[in-house]
């Protein structure tokens, strides 16, 4: 008889966590190879965790709703053994430690998980919500954060780090380096990081008074998916100040070609195509002519992708946003890109996305118009330092050049906004790109082929 440990697998690159959603398999209950044990969610996507052995559950370390590290075990696994297992209850939780908690709670995750002296490097750390927000209440920067030494899973740093630094900049001392902090010092720094993962969760204040509220009211807790939206969008406006530039374009060659073409596009190809693969397609097209425009911050460094990897913002039948990405669309004809744009939407509004389909983006389209609106001003989707949002299209009486003369006539006409990260993109080059993507679809050629 042998135990399997069952662990949290790695699901992206920047994935360091991910949420228990669902047990399907109890302490006792037998398991077969590749049968699904749990589902679990992370801030992009829902997936279900297989098992990487046949036998009976032994144990599971976490309870619906916990947020576990990439890495940790999750349950165990006892194989060869043809008789039930005794069955055993999940661990408790392990309990949030605040400010004014010294207690010191031991995980079943560190010990069973070796120690270990080797740090990650701080080159794209992740840096919790409660992280982020002690070092904004602060005024650190993040060049500064990246800075501070990282006592936690794979060189995190923790809320005890943050403090500790804080206190040692007011006092105008020197922080100790993490390479100096003895093993013992190292693994109570990972068993109060464990301890305190429930403090880090998305969207959570240190304060636990109630709030009370006057006149008739409704209140409606914030489902997963909300909460780690609102904490990307907060992130993100601390991260990025943000510039927003507005065009509008004339689409009227567009909008009367897909009109000729969709009923025989659809009977060719087998899907329908929509204006989002055209508007990525022009998109593309520009941004081989700016390619700071797809790119990303590190630091003091900028880092200019190869790779046109469009996300594209899709409603969820729950209201929620997810941005679904098409890789390589500098590579795809309109025909490829209109099976990947509807795929992707179908797959994300039936739950269906695997975890990659959102990762790697460089660029994100977002259609208010959909909804009806004219114009947005969207928030950056990070990492990325653009984004762009087109509104509804509308007939309007437009003023139109000639050389015979001006004359007024009834266009489809469509705002264009783009917001960017003014710390590498200034506002000529912005306004620029924008206007770029606008005479790209006013010159659209109504006389070509699908």
């Amino acid at each position: 008889m042998a135990i399997a440990e069952l662990v949290m697998p790695k699901l992206g690159e920047s994935i360091m966590e991910a949420t228990i959603l669902k047990w399907h398999k109890q302490p006792g209950d037998t398991v077969k190879m590749d049968e699904t044990v749990l589902d679990i969610a992370t801030d992009k996507v829902d997936s279900e965790v297989p098992s990487t052995a046949e036998g009976v559950i032994e144990s599971i370390l976490f309870n619906v709703n916990d947020v576990v590290p990439i890495g940790a075990v999750i349950a165990r696994i006892r194989t060869g053994a043809a008789e039930a297992a005794p069955v055993q209850q999940p661990v408790e939780a392990a309990p949030v430690v605040t400010e004014n908690t010294t207690a010191v709670v031991e995980s079943t995750v560190t010990t069973h998980r070796p120690a270990t002296q080797h740090i990650a490097q701080n080159t794209n750390r992740f840096y919790s919500p409660l992280v982020m927000n002690i070092a904004a209440g602060e005024g650190i920067s993040m060049s500064e954060l990246e800075k501070i030494p990282g006592t936690g899973n794979e060189g995190r740093v923790t809320k005890k780090d943050i403090l500790t630094y804080v206190e040692a900049k007011r006092n105008g001392k020197t922080v100790v380096s993490q390479a100096t902090a003895t093993s013992q010092e190292l693994q109570a720094a990972r068993r109060e990081d464990v301890a305190v993962y429930k403090e880090q969760t998305p969207v959570q204040s240190q304060n636990t008074a109630v709030t009370t509220y006057s006149g008739n009211v409704e209140i409606i807790e914030m489902d997963r998916m909300r909460k780690l939206i609102a904490d990307h969008m907060v992130r993100s406006k601390h991260t990025s100040p943000h510039v927003t530039s507005f065009t509008e374009a004339d689409v009227t060659n567009l909008v009367m070609w897909r009109e000729k073409v969709k009923k025989d596009f659809e009977k060719r190809e087998g899907t329908k195509i929509t204006f989002t693969p055209l508007f990525i397609e022009a998109i593309v097209r520009c941004i081989k002519k700016f390619p700071l425009i797809n790119s990303s911050l590190d630091g003091d460094k900028i880092i200019i992708k190869k790779d046109i990897n469009i996300g594209m913002a899709t409603a969820l039948p729950s209201g929620n946003l997810i941005v679904p990405v098409i890789k390589n669309a500098d590579q795809l004809n309109l025909v490829g890109l209109s099976k990947q744009v509807n795929n992707l939407a179908d797959n994300a509004r039936n739950n269906k996305l695997k975890v990659d389909d959102t990762q790697g983006g460089t660029f994100t389209l977002t259609n208010v118009g959909t909804f009806g609106s004219l114009m947005g001003t969207p928030i950056i989707n990070q990492p990325q330092v653009a984004i762009m949002a087109v509104g509804a299209i509308k007939k309007r009486a437009v003023v139109i050049e000639t050389p015979q003369g001006d004359s007024i006539a009834i266009r489809h006409m469509m705002y264009l906004s783009m917001s960017y990260d003014h710390r590498i993109i200034d506002g000529s080059l912005g306004a620029t790109f924008l206007t770029a993507v606008a005479k790209e679809l006013e010159n659209f050629n109504g006389e070509r082929d699908f």
